[in-house]
């Protein structure tokens, strides 16, 4: 710094000897090192915090906020149509009602509530989609084509009904069934329609119904099919199941029905009177 002094004579001179002061620099060093060795450990913790939030704000693998929100109403969904809670079971994907009802997360919601005069889901296929319900068979289906046939063939033969399935070996498909290992007692499972569209999955047990007959098999199949257009079981009230009522016209206890759930192995193999009428009266 430049100093300045007064003369005896109030003339402002610099005096060169006086001009500059050079500070002994060194004896700055023990306080500069002092310093050094104070902000060191604050400027460390104040990094880990930042990448510890940072982590914690962009870390991988979080399940948005909006998946939460459609499981929710998923799930408030599935107590409307008068599943209990403990007839619930849940897993990271899917709502499994009854045993072999599936409900994913990421479906879409029919608005407004459920109809309740029929037993159905009250969310039925489509006029336009149910003419044409593409069965995609899995690799890990094939060796059951035959069994697959003959529950489509069941479905596609009552009269008077506009619902009708084809298999395809495309991309584009409505439904695909595939070998699933679903437990003990659970031989197949099926994901009810969304949106005018057929529920898109059937789960078959296949190593656990590999000893039944080919008709049990087959009526295993078809069953499952028939949750995929909006099926309820016929005879929920004797296994315990939620409340459900009957399709107008088509009421009471159905011994005959191939939708009677809790009979894999041993439930009737073919469609019903009753079974058919139902269809009928849902798909004219």
């Amino acid at each position: 710094m430049v100093s300045y002094v007064a003369s005896m004579h109030g003339d402002d001179v610099l005096r060169p000897d006086n001009a500059f002061s050079y500070p002994d620099l060194s004896l700055l060093k023990p306080k500069c090192n002092n310093m050094k060795n104070m902000f060191l450990p604050l400027l460390l913790l104040l990094t880990i915090c930042f990448a510890a939030c940072k982590k914690s704000a962009d870390g991988p693998g979080e399940t948005p906020q909006t998946e939460y929100d459609n499981a929710a109403k998923v799930r408030a969904y599935i107590r409307d149509l008068g599943f209990p809670d403990n007839a619930v079971v849940e897993n990271a994907k899917e709502f499994i009602a009854e045993g072999d009802i599936v409900f994913p997360k990421d479906m879409e919601v029919p608005s407004g509530k459920p109809k309740t005069e029929q037993y159905y889901t009250g969310s039925l296929v489509s006029a336009t989609n149910v003419t044409n319900i593409r069965l995609r068979i899995d690799a890990s289906m094939t060796s059951m084509t035959s069994e697959i046939n003959s529950a489509i063939s069941q479905w596609n033969a009552i009269s008077g009904c506009s619902i009708n399935w084809t298999v395809t070996t495309g991309s584009s498909y409505d439904v695909i069934i595939v070998d699933s290992n679903l437990g003990s007692g659970v031989c197949g499972s099926g994901t009810f329609p969304s949106g005018g569209r057929a529920g898109s999955t059937i789960r078959i047990n296949k190593a656990y119904i590999a000893g039944n007959s080919f008709a049990q098999r087959a009526r295993t199949i078809c069953h499952e099919m028939g949750h995929n257009v909006s099926f309820r079981h016929t005879n929920w009230s004797s296994i315990g199941e939620s409340g459900a009522t009957a399709v107008p016209g088509v009421g009471g206890t159905d011994a005959s029905s191939l939708m009677n759930g809790g009979q894999c192995g041993s439930g009737a193999t073919v469609l019903s009177t009753k079974d058919k009428q139902a269809a009928q009266v849902l798909y004219p």
